[in-house]
């Protein structure tokens, strides 16, 4: 039942307190009453019957005498239906493109729930990116999450818009293939760039789309990929959808984490994180999967910039330890004018093994990657050992290495912002930069398939 309170015991930043509250519940909704409006929070803490609610709109202009609370009994809800799929939602769910209010067949509890394991079916086939480097050697799986680990000022935002403009399943019809894009904590220039990026190419007929600007509440920024995971879950499941999440920056939404966890005086924990961040982060990656017995499926592609490029910060370090695999991005690569300048060596797809090859992607696929990723290692050394004695005293095996690492860089990694790549032309790519190699040198490659294909490409 609904209850309604005059006063506030306390305002502090963000939250206030309420004193005398029979019967709350965490995370239950709030309406806060002024002379100047109905503004809404959702309980954050429970001490007796002392309640904490967290404001989302802020605290400016509240007084502790003229606001009157009411408890609505009920968590946050999400408004669903089909049309969601088009529509531009805020941080909070609440549609921004003009065209009216969702007409909903249900309403969800954003806060959701991980998949429990024991319905978990083992994902299988593939997501094609359009993007050589992903498709081939750290290839997206359905029902996987595979973050992005950039740094500041690099282009995971443009790599972002190529992966939601290019994004289809293997080999089937797209009609039930779509997008949650969910941005947190972007600025203005930056959120029109993906809106205009999506309407342009047509993709934003397929996307559905949060969008938490930098000027927007930092307690909204905690909501959005809450909001944007019970819509993906919506649309895979009871839709039957197979549903790419793409989440930028998970960095501005653990800081807003920071910042809401200190005004509530939690004690820190790591670089001032609070110590429940690996808990939270996996409250939200764990949401992907495949589920036995229904057709869709939600992956996830989280965004994070590593602060001073730092992977062993908690951001990047926790978010390794929950998802499988990481794509990461090199400064050096991006420097040289490489795009997308991802770094080979230290990414991988942990789930890539079961969704390729036969059947999948082709035959071929799992040596063509295993050799290039085994090739590309030797070129570091080819360079190590050219920057001592010189390029031109190498053998002519380490010059071949140099030259098939140029190649790599510029003809595979390196790919226009609108070139969209089949995982057939990538793999002839691959092929066709292995032959710089002699013969010999590929050693991670069955000598029937060699027979195959070596330099008839």
């Amino acid at each position: 039942m609904a209850m309604e309170y005059l006063g506030l015991s306390d305002i502090n930043g963000p939250l206030v307190a309420i004193d005398g509250v029979e019967n709350a519940s965490y995370e239950e909704m709030v309406e806060i009453k002024t002379k100047d409006g109905v503004r809404t929070g959702r309980v954050v803490a429970l001490e007796g019957k002392r309640a904490v609610v967290q404001v989302f709109a802020g605290t400016n202009g509240l007084t502790l005498s003229g606001t009157s609370t009411r408890f609505t009994g009920e968590p946050m809800r999400l408004a669903l239906a089909p049309e969601i799929v088009g529509r531009i939602f805020n941080g909070a769910g609440e549609p921004i493109d003009g065209l009216g209010p969702v007409f909903a067949s249900r309403f969800d509890d954003i806060n959701g729930s991980a998949i429990n394991p024991v319905s978990r079916s083992y994902p299988r086939n593939y997501i094609r990116t359009g993007i050589s480097s992903i498709d081939t050697l750290i290839t997206l799986i359905r029902g996987q999450k595979l973050p992005i680990f950039s740094g500041s000022g690099m282009s995971h935002n443009k790599l972002a818009a190529q992966i939601v403009r290019q994004a289809k399943l293997s080999g089937e019809k797209t009609e039930n293939f779509g997008i949650v894009f969910c941005a947190m904590g972007v600025t203005k220039d930056v959120a029109e760039y993906f809106r205009r990026s999506f309407e342009e190419s047509g993709a934003l007929s397929r996307v559905t789309m949060f969008l938490n600007l930098s000027s927007d509440p930092i307690i909204e920024r905690i909501l959005t990929p809450r909001c944007a995971l019970t819509a993906a879950e919506y649309l895979a499941f009871e839709q039957n959808m197979h549903v790419l999440v793409v989440m930028t920056d998970m960095t501005s939404y653990a800081e807003a984490l920071r910042e809401f966890s200190s005004s509530k005086g939690e004690i820190p924990g790591r670089k001032g994180y609070p110590g429940y961040l690996y808990s939270d982060f996996a409250s939200l990656y764990e949401r992907a999967g495949v589920i036995e017995g229904r057709e869709g499926s939600v992956t996830q592609i989280p965004i994070l910039t590593m602060p001073n490029d730092d992977i062993t910060h908690p951001i990047p370090d926790l978010t390794g330890y929950i998802t499988e695999g990481q794509i990461v991005l090199d400064r050096y690569l991006d420097q040289q004018g490489i795009y997308p300048p991802i770094s080979v060596l230290p990414s991988l797809s942990r789930l890539m093994k079961d969704g390729i090859g036969k059947g999948f992607t082709r035959e071929d696929h799992a040596d063509v990657s295993n050799q290039l990723f085994a090739s590309y290692a030797k070129v570091s050394d080819a360079r190590g050992l050219a920057s001592v004695i010189g390029e031109e005293e190498l053998s002519t095996t380490d010059k071949l290495y140099l030259d098939f690492g140029n190649h790599f860089e510029h003809e595979f990694l390196g790919q226009g912002a609108d070139e969209d790549r089949t995982i057939d032309q990538s793999l002839d790519l691959g092929w066709r930069l292995l032959s710089i190699l002699p013969r010999e040198e590929l050693e991670r490659i069955d000598e029937k398939v060699l027979e195959q294909h070596y330099g008839k490409h």
